[in-house]
C-alpha cells in the first residue's frame, strides 16, 4: 500500500458534490433524519442531497413530506444497494458523487475533507473513517479486527492518510464521470434488504482502477462518519453469518476481478493484524476474543470457498451479466411531489 502525502491546499476550485444516502426500510427512520441532517448542517455544503428509496412506497412518501433538505427519488434499477446507488449517481449533478449509509452520521467537516482530496488531478476517489456508534456497547468478546462485520473501520487498516485499494462503503466517494467511465456498481453485488452481502464498492473500485493504471483512490480518515451498531448486530449469529456472506461476496469480486487483486488486502491482514490480535488476547487471557478471531477466519474462509464452488457449477458458468447502470440518461429517476399541505 503507497503512503501518499495529503493534497496540498490550492487555490483551484473545489469539483461540486452531491451526497447520494440510500435506504430501503421504515426501522431506521431516526438514523435517516441523523443522516440527512448531517450533511444538510456541513460546514462545506454540497449542491444537493440525493436520497433514494429502494422498493418501500411507504417510506419514500414519508420522505418527500418529512425530509425537504433532500431530494426524494425511487431506486428505478434492480432492487438492492447496487441498483439504489446506481439510480443516485444517475440522477446526480455534482462533479463528485459521495455517499453515506442511512445509518451514519457524517462530522460537520465530512464533506470539506473529502472534497480536498480533489485538488489532485490523479485522485478519482475519497473514502473516509467510518467509527462504531454501538448501541448497546461493544460486545467484550468483539475483536476492533473485525469491525468491517459491522461495516466499520478496523484495527489494522491504514492509520493514517494514503492511498488504498478500496473504500467503506458506508463513507465513500468518487468523481461521478469514474464512475460512469466503469459501469457503476455491479448489481451481483450489494445489499438486498437484510441480507448480509456486500463487497460492491470493493469490486466498483478495483475495475475503476483497472481503467485507470495511474488513478489513486485516496483515504481520508479526517472525512469522518459514525456508523449505529444496533444491539442486534452484536450477536455471535450476526457475526457468523456476517462474516460467512463476506466469504461469498468476495468469490464474486474474485471471478470478476481477479483473485490477485480481489485478495491482496486481505492476504496482508490475515499476514500482519489477526495473528497479532491472537496473540495479544492470548497474552491477556481473553479466550472468547481469541476464539472470534479463528472463527471470524475460519467462517470468512469457508464462505469463500463455498462461493468459489459454486460459481464453478455448470449453471454458473454463463457470462456474468454486465453492470447495470443508466449511462445514457443523468435523470432517469422519478422525483417524488412532495405533499405540501
Amino acid at each position: 500500500m503507497t503512503t501518499r502525502q495529503h493534497p496540498e491546499h490550492t487555490d483551484r476550485t473545489d469539483p461540486t458534490l452531491t451526497v447520494v444516502i440510500c435506504a430501503y426500510t421504515l426501522d431506521r427512520w431516526d438514523d435517516l433524519c441523523a443522516a440527512v441532517e448531517s450533511v444538510r448542517t456541513q460546514q462545506r455544503q454540497p449542491a444537493e442531497i440525493l436520497l433514494v428509496i429502494d422498493h418501500c412506497p411507504e417510506l419514500a412518501r414519508l420522505a418527500a413530506r418529512l425530509l425537504p433538505a433532500a431530494r426524494v427519488m425511487e431506486n428505478c434499477l434492480r432492487q438492492g444497494l447496487s441498483g439504489a446507488r446506481n439510480t443516485g449517481v444517475a440522477a446526480a449533478s455534482g462533479e463528485v458523487v459521495a455517499f453515506l449509509d442511512d445509518d451514519a452520521a457524517a462530522a460537520p467537516d465530512w464533506t470539506a475533507h473529502l472534497l480536498a482530496g480533489y485538488r489532485d488531478p490523479a485522485v478519482l476517489g475519497v473514502g473516509g473513517l467510518v467509527r462504531a456508534r454501538w448501541e448497546s456497547g461493544r460486545p467484550r468478546w468483539f475483536p476492533p479486527e473485525f469491525d468491517w462485520v459491522v461495516g466499520c473501520t478496523y484495527r489494522g487498516a491504514p492509520a493514517s492518510a494514503c492511498a488504498v485499494r478500496n473504500f467503506i462503503g458506508a463513507n465513500m466517494s468518487f468523481r461521478r464521470a469514474a464512475i460512469l467511465d466503469a459501469g457503476g456498481f455491479s448489481t451481483r453485488l450489494g445489499r438486498i434488504g437484510s441480507k448480509p452481502l456486500g463487497c460492491e464498492e470493493t469490486e466498483l473500485c478495483l475495475r475503476i482502477a483497472q481503467r485507470n493504471p495511474d488513478a489513486v483512490l485516496y483515504y481520508e480518515p479526517a472525512a469522518a462518519v459514525r456508523h449505529h451498531v444496533p444491539a442486534s448486530r452484536t450477536t455471535w449469529a450476526y457475526f457468523r453469518a456476517r462474516c460467512y456472506a463476506e466469504g461469498r461476496s468476495k468469490a464474486v469480486v474474485a471471478q470478476l476481478a481477479g483473485p490477485g487483486a480481489a485478495l491482496a488486502t486481505e492476504r496482508g491482514y490475515l499476514r500482519r493484524a489477526v495473528p497479532a490480535a491472537l496473540a495479544q488476547s492470548l497474552r491477556e487471557a481473553r479466550p472468547r476474543t481469541a476464539g472470534a478471531l479463528v472463527s471470524g477466519v475460519g467462517i470468512t474462509t469457508l464462505g469463500y470457498l463455498t462461493g468459489r464452488l459454486a460459481l464453478v457449477r455448470p449453471a454458473a458458468r454463463r457470462a456474468a451479466p454486465a453492470p447495470e447502470f443508466p449511462v445514457r440518461s443523468t435523470r432517469t429517476s422519478r422525483r417524488l411531489t412532495r405533499n405540501r399541505s
